[in-house]
């Protein structure tokens, strides 16, 4: 095994993307075909707070939320695993900074591709009102940040969730 193959093997794997860009569902395919753990940020905050991130959101309001995130991100990172962030987790400078140094994807997805696999649901906080342009502004936002954080990017409209993952394997020389 050589030494970035070795480094890889024992650091997490990131993956950053706006709601819709699959990061989730990604994630857990990565992870299993590299032998790895998947953990989902958003997953692991709403099983340790006992309820969703949207019931945190309103219950708790935004920063609560994104502090927690930002912990729990931080946290998470120091696993080798697979790691899908929320879409809002690039917005803190201390998990930008986190992340630096390590193989992060990002996973590209337009707006209107976004709005389609998010659809008209609660079940994420993108998900009140005007779902196409509460997105497309999302995406305006923090584009430059997961631009910041990538060291990779793989596009993910028109490609399916096994595309994706068969890209970011050649990415990892595998």
């Amino acid at each position: 095994m050589t030494d970035t193959a070795r480094a890889i093997e024992d650091q997490a794997i990131v993956l950053v993307g706006a709601s819709g860009s699959g990061t989730s569902t990604v994630g857990r395919l990565l992870a299993a075909e590299l032998g790895r753990e998947h953990l989902d940020v958003d997953a692991v905050i709403a099983q340790r707070a006992g309820k969703s991130v949207p019931d945190i959101f309103i219950d708790d309001g935004e920063a609560a939320f994104r502090a927690i995130e930002e912990s729990t991100t931080i946290e998470l990172l120091e696993r080798p695993a697979v790691l899908s962030l929320g879409s809002g987790a690039v917005l803190s400078e201390s998990v930008r900074a986190a992340l630096r140094g390590r193989q992060v994807f990002w996973l590209q997805v337009s707006a209107g591709t976004a709005a389609e696999r998010v659809g008209l649901t609660a079940a994420r906080p993108v998900g009140f009102g005007n779902v196409r342009g509460r997105l497309i502004q999302l995406l305006n936002l923090r584009a430059p940040l997961y631009a910041e954080v990538a060291t990779s990017s793989v596009a993910t409209d028109d490609h399916t969730a096994d595309e994706v993952v068969g890209r970011i394997l050649e990415r990892l020389g595998g």
